[in-house]
């Protein structure tokens, strides 16, 4: 196998708590992730130069060793010693800095990639362990679907799969540093936490109506402040039929959940009008567990 076409694909919290800040440095969280059908394409090919290439859509996107998926290639590289090069073609359609998992996603499926191309042998366990040196999201990534994440986000417990149905995702022209919103989320002064395990329950119930006015994300408290254009796509969604939006990880995307494509289309050309994002995809909640 010498070449490979990957689908990488993005997430979206439906619910996102932080319970504490640890001696580490990182924060203690508990989400709900869910895979999306929107997804970046990396195509992977084996080359008889040394070393790693990367070429990428996007021409501000690093194409580095401050890529992902240059440090997942690397980390896979040094230790089976693979002395062929490879090159990575990434078409990016998740939107950047956004709180949609999309670096993690690239490396979750340089990850996966490298050990079908070069037979590494590696199960997925195996592959989230490494993947977690990347970074907290890329187990995850690597594992899709819906999912509790615990610790600092690499604990994973697989959940019953989420009703299907239509997203729409609207990303406004502001770029959010992570870095920056934890550090000024201040949970001594009690912001309001999202209750998971009623989420978790209506999960299970596969009740999709409860779960959307469930939804919830302690780090809004932060973002929002900074950039009212959040709440604002919030709000147009919600008057055009949405059952609930919210802000997905450290934002700024906003995310609706719709009961049906007609009203999903109808509020997707709302947010157009509005004028307030940059990025506007209507898609749909993916599932690879039956």
């Amino acid at each position: 196998m010498d070449e490979l076409n990957l689908k990488a694909l993005a997430k979206i919290n439906i619910g996102l708590d932080v319970l504490r800040k640890r001696e580490d440095g990182y924060h203690e969280v508990r989400m709900i992730m869910q895979t999306i059908h929107l997804f970046d394409r990396l195509h992977i090919k084996k080359t008889k130069e040394p070393g790693i290439q990367i070429s990428s859509n996007l021409y501000y996107l690093p194409v580095n060793e401050n890529n992902l998926i240059h440090k997942a290639a690397a980390l896979l590289m040094d230790e089976f010693s693979i002395t062929e090069g490879v090159e990575f073609r990434l078409e990016k359609h998740i939107p950047v800095a956004a709180g949609m998992a999309g670096g993690s996603t690239d490396a979750a499926a340089a990850l996966y990639g490298m050990n079908q191309m070069f037979d590494l042998g590696l199960n997925m366990e195996q592959l989230k362990e490494r993947g977690v040196k990347i970074g907290a999201d890329v187990p995850y990534c690597l594992m899709r679907g819906t999912a509790l994440a615990e610790g600092i986000g690499e604990k994973l417990t697989a959940l019953p799969p989420m009703p299907k149905c239509p997203v729409l995702v609207a990303k406004p022209s502001v770029a959010v540093s992570t870095k920056f919103v934890y550090e000024n989320l201040h949970l001594e002064n009690d912001p309001p936490h999202p209750d998971i395990d009623r989420l978790l329950e209506d999960i299970r119930k596969k009740d999709l109506q409860s779960t959307a006015q469930d939804m919830g994300n302690i780090l809004e408290t932060v973002t929002v402040a900074y950039y009212p254009e959040i709440a604002s796509l919030k709000e147009i969604m919600k008057e055009h039929g949405a059952l609930n939006a919210l802000m997905s990880g450290s934002g700024p995307t906003v995310f609706g959940l719709f009961e049906d494509e007609k009203t999903a289309k109808r509020a997707y050309r709302a947010v157009k009008e509005s004028g307030l994002a940059k990025q506007l995809y209507l898609t749909t909640i993916y599932n690879n567990r039956k």
